[in-house]
């Protein structure tokens, strides 16, 4: 799967264990940065990942921040995104399932490298059930719609 990967300082090193671990599995990895632990401004990697992901340029997006809900929030502004914070498995692969999420995201300073793993392991391998969640999905973007 090619995965478009994008983080803030507070996340630089975990994102370089997490790029790595994706690619030991196969994946094919594309980094939006930041490229450093140099203070910079999450919104631009959510974006970035975001449009990526949009475009069909990458399948899955992984963000990562302190919380990882700034680099979220910054993602879901993205016109058809649905990007979900997740701090363990379960609901990592349930954002799937449930609600078509294209991107996961994860707080450096909340999860450690071995939940992480987990986490991203949950969300690539879960798929979009479809059905009565399809509903829902369309009542989402019937919402972006109407905020045109």
């Amino acid at each position: 799967m090619k995965i478009g990967i994008g983080n803030d300082h507070a996340a630089f090193e975990l994102k370089n264990t997490i790029k790595a671990y994706l690619e030991s599995q196969g994946h094919e990895v594309v980094d939006y940065g930041s490229y450093s632990a140099e203070r910079c401004d999450y919104p631009v990697f959510g974006e970035k990942v975001a449009l990526a992901v949009r475009s069909g340029e990458v399948e899955r997006g992984v963000l990562i921040c302190g919380t990882g809900v700034g680099i979220s929030i910054a993602a879901n502004k993205v016109r058809g995104i649905r990007a979900a914070v997740c701090s363990e498995p379960f609901t990592a692969q349930m954002v799937r399932r449930h609600n078509d999420a294209q991107i996961i995201a994860f707080g450096a300073r909340v999860v450690g490298v071995d939940m992480a793993k987990m986490i991203v392991d949950s969300f690539l391998g879960a798929e979009f059930e479809g059905g009565r969640h399809q509903n829902r999905i369309d009542l989402i973007a019937a919402i972006e719609e109407r905020e045109r």
